[in-house]
C-alpha cells in the first residue's frame, strides 16, 4: 500500500507538475501549460484551505470525520485526469480516469489509516474539479508528441518515488496557529 500511495506524495507530485507544465510549453501548447498550472494550483489551494479549516473547525461544525481532505487523492485525480486531457480524451473519460485514480490512491490512504473515506472523497472531488477546469480552460490539445511528455512523467515519478515532504505537519501547525474557530 505504501509503495502505491508514495506516487501521490508531494515530493513526487510537485516536481511532476512543473515537468508537465514545462513539457507542454516546450511542445508548443502554452495555453495548456498555463491552464495546467492554474488548475492544479487552484485544486491544491482548495485542499490546503479546507485542511486549515477542518483541522480547527471540523469538530465545531459537526464534521469530526473531516479533519484533513486527502491531498494525495486530489493529486492523483488531477494528474491522471490531466494526462487524459493531454491525450485528447473527452470530459467524461477524463472525469472517469481522474475518479479512478483518486479512488485507487484514496483507498491506500484509508487502508493505511491516514484518512477517512469522507476525506478521500473531498480530496478526490477537488482533484476532479481541477482537472475538468483544466480541460475547459485549456481547450482541445493540439497534436503533440506525447511520448516525450509520458517519458518525462515516468522518469520523474520513478526517480522521486519514495521521497516524502510531509507537508501535513506544516499545514496542521499553521492551522492551529491560526485557530480559525476558537
Amino acid at each position: 500500500m505504501q509503495a502505491l500511495t508514495d506516487f501521490a506524495d508531494e515530493a513526487v507530485v510537485l516536481p511532476l507538475i512543473a515537468v508537465v507544465a514545462l513539457m507542454l510549453g516546450v511542445l508548443g501548447w502554452r495555453r495548456g501549460a498555463l491552464a495546467w498550472l492554474g488548475a492544479v494550483g487552484l485544486s491544491f489551494a482548495a485542499v490546503v484551505v479546507l485542511k486549515l479549516a477542518f483541522a480547527t473547525c471540523g469538530p465545531v461544525l459537526g464534521l469530526p470525520a473531516l479533519r484533513s481532505p486527502s491531498g494525495h487523492a486530489a493529486a492523483a485525480a488531477v494528474i491522471a485526469g490531466g494526462i487524459a486531457v493531454v491525450a485528447g480524451l473527452g470530459r467524461q473519460q477524463v472525469a472517469a480516469v481522474a475518479g479512478l485514480a483518486a479512488m485507487l490512491i484514496g483507498t491506500t490512504r484509508v487502508l493505511l489509516g491516514l484518512h477517512t473515506p469522507p476525506e478521500v472523497a473531498v480530496g478526490g472531488a477537488l482533484g476532479i474539479l481541477g482537472v475538468l477546469g483544466f480541460a475547459v480552460v485549456a481547450g482541445k490539445p493540439p497534436a503533440l508528441r506525447l511520448r516525450w511528455l509520458f517519458a518525462a512523467i515516468v522518469v520523474v515519478a520513478l526517480l522521486l518515488h519514495g521521497q516524502h515532504l510531509n507537508a501535513e505537519t506544516s499545514i496542521r501547525a499553521v492551522a492551529f496557529g491560526l485557530a480559525l474557530c476558537r
